[in-house]
């Protein structure tokens, strides 16, 4: 709850432990931890309709690939079947109060337009100087880095504001509020970019390595998290193309600046 206080110091008034929970205030509106949930006040003893916001580990590199065992590979079973059979439902109250942004209609009053990488986009008005930032810095790097260049040259879609759910759950995504960037190069057919995409012609998902993953250059991964974005290709199940704003993520893991 500190580290939401922190990432977002205009938005959330303050942070304190009342009602022996943890709370942040929204445009005077109470939230709670409640397990993770982060629900307004009226809903605090509801914390068993929703599953818990995903508050995780996140490192300052990405792993060694290393192939799943016999355990691993059952659990990620598991979790797909569990997901098909209950979706995950997040609370999205928080988020919603967060962005200012709890209907359709009140997203894309708070969605702008910007250029990115020559392509235009869609996304929360408060981000914009964040992406600008991250494009700079893209671009200076390109000038010594011909990976980065030909990533540019071959993005096929560059897609943010997205009023939807997470694939496959009741839970928002976000890109509903304009908080998120997909960027998908034209690619081979034999690379992978999405788990879900990828278990469509090959079930076992978790056991596509990194070389057959289509990963950014590092030096675009590193621009986006130097200014608060995280990226889905750091993700057990992967997301390469997705990036999204989330700064109380890089707090909470103690990851240094790279600015």
């Amino acid at each position: 709850m500190k580290a939401l206080g922190a990432a977002y110091p205009d938005r959330i008034e303050r942070v304190e432990f009342r009602g022996n929970d943890w709370a942040a205030l929204v445009q005077g509106r109470w939230f709670y931890y409640a397990q993770g949930r982060l629900l307004p006040e009226e809903l605090r003893n509801q914390a068993e309709a929703y599953d818990p916001l995903p508050f995780y580990h996140y490192p300052a590199e990405l792993p060694p690939w290393e192939e799943p065992d016999a355990e691993a590979a059952e659990r990620f079973r598991e979790y797909s079947r569990r997901r098909q059979a209950n979706p995950p439902r997040r609370s999205h109250h928080f988020y919603d109060a967060l962005w200012q942004a709890g209907t359709q209609e009140e997203a894309y009053r708070r969605v702008k337009s910007m250029r990115f990488l020559n392509r235009s986009v869609l996304v929360h008005y408060s981000i914009m100087e964040e992406l600008a930032l991250v494009e700079a810095r893209i671009l200076e790097e390109a000038k010594t880095d011909a990976r980065i260049r030909e990533w540019i040259r071959n993005i096929n879609t560059a897609a943010a504001w997205n009023w939807r759910n997470v694939a496959q759950t009741e839970s928002r995504s976000f890109h509903a509020y304009g908080a998120a960037i997909d960027l998908l190069p034209a690619r081979p057919r034999t690379y992978h970019t999405y788990w879900l995409w990828t278990m469509e012609s090959r079930p076992q998902w978790w056991t596509v390595p990194y070389a057959e993953r289509l990963h950014p250059p590092p030096g675009v991964i590193q621009a986006f998290e130097a200014y608060g974005f995280i990226w889905g290709g750091k993700w057990l199940f992967f997301d390469t193309m997705h990036f999204e704003y989330r700064p109380e993520i890089p707090l909470l893991n103690n990851l240094p600046a790279r600015k």
